[in-house]
């Protein structure tokens, strides 16, 4: 049997999970997350960020949040600034654009947007003959598995504060990030620094589900309204607000993503043992390996996962990814197959 370091949504969900979902399964709950269970997330969540003042919407995807966070705060003429590698720009089958909203997209070499990038977005759009940008879209941690540093996003926002521009950070791994042993963020520093931000539950041991954080105060008006009227509102919402729930009453949230980085860290050790290097430096549960094309063949014979780019003609750069469910023995095979074709 193939063993996946594909991604980090393989699995089901943690059992915890499950159980709870069990236990509850007869009860009857009011519809469109205004059920207890929601209520009671949603709670715990504003416990954790240490705020009070928030508007918390459990959506049940990614994608569907960030269009949402997007599109619903954004006017028809405005724009939203990226990294060239943001998941908005190459992994959402152009759902922003499809929304009358440009992606004006940043090459970075580490994933990560500065403020010199957000200012050259600025300075090439001038006047009305242009979009607008309006709101500036980063990921922690990236797609390339790098993250920010509180400084690094402090400096974000003091700018975008300073520039009237909307900061939305897309959490779908924040949980890797916050765990990572070089993380010195907490979701307090996120909510006071952005002004929507969302924590990912999907690709961090829950069966689905985005929860998402508007502090930014004219942003809240209406946003069931709009959860509505684009299809995002689940009648059956306490199915997320149960896991959201269980995610954050007992730490859960936490331990599943520190377990997904013990797991990379694992990986990232065994690789470089090797005398294997990376292509880009991730402390978070995706690993950028740049391999032998020979060895990474042979590899795809017992595990998968996926080919980000080829370094030069013989070499190529690999995506491994761990889970909240990912087994030692598995991460140990691979090391022990890799250590044979080196």
């Amino acid at each position: 049997m193939i063993y996946s370091f594909n991604n980090d949504y393989s699995e089901g969900t943690h059992p915890q999970i499950l159980k709870a979902m069990m236990e509850t399964n007869f009860e009857q709950n009011d519809g469109y997350s205004l059920d207890i269970h929601t209520i009671r997330a949603k709670e715990l969540i504003r416990q954790e960020i240490k705020r009070q003042d928030t508007d918390i919407h459990i959506l049940v995807g990614g994608t569907q949040t960030n269009l949402l966070g997007i599109s619903c705060a954004l006017r028809p003429h405005q724009a939203v600034i990226c990294a060239e590698t943001g998941h908005i720009n190459v992994h959402e089958t152009g759902a922003i654009e499809a929304t009358g909203h440009k992606v004006l997209s940043q090459e970075t070499e580490d994933g990560k947007l500065t403020t010199a990038h957000i200012q050259k977005a600025l300075t090439l759009h001038t006047d009305e003959h242009m979009v607008q940008p309006k709101m500036v879209y980063i990921s922690n941690s990236t797609e390339v598995g790098t993250q920010y540093s509180l400084k690094e996003l402090e400096d974000i926002s003091r700018f975008c504060r300073q520039q009237g521009l909307y900061l939305f950070l897309d959490g779908a791994r924040l949980g890797s990030a916050l765990t990572s042993s070089c993380n010195d963020l907490t979701l307090a520093d996120i909510a006071r620094l952005t002004d929507l931000f969302y924590i990912g539950g999907t690709k961090n041991g829950a069966l689905f589900g985005e929860a998402l954080i508007i502090s930014h105060p004219d942003l809240k008006p209406d946003f069931r309204y709009l959860i509505k009227q684009r299809g995002a509102m689940l009648a059956k919402g306490w199915l997320l607000g149960i896991q959201f729930e269980e995610l954050f009453q007992n730490h859960l949230f936490y331990d599943m993503a520190a377990h997904a980085n013990e797991m990379a860290d694992r990986l990232r050790k065994g690789i470089a043992a090797c005398g294997y290097s990376f292509h880009w430096d991730s402390k978070t549960n995706q690993l950028f390996p740049v391999l032998p094309n020979t060895v990474m063949d042979e590899l795809k014979k017992d595990f998968l996962f996926s080919a980000q780019l080829a370094t030069d003609e013989g070499h190529t750069c690999i995506r491994l990814v761990t889970s909240w469910a990912t087994k030692p023995e598995a991460v140990d095979a691979f090391l022990k197959a890799l250590q044979k074709l080196s």
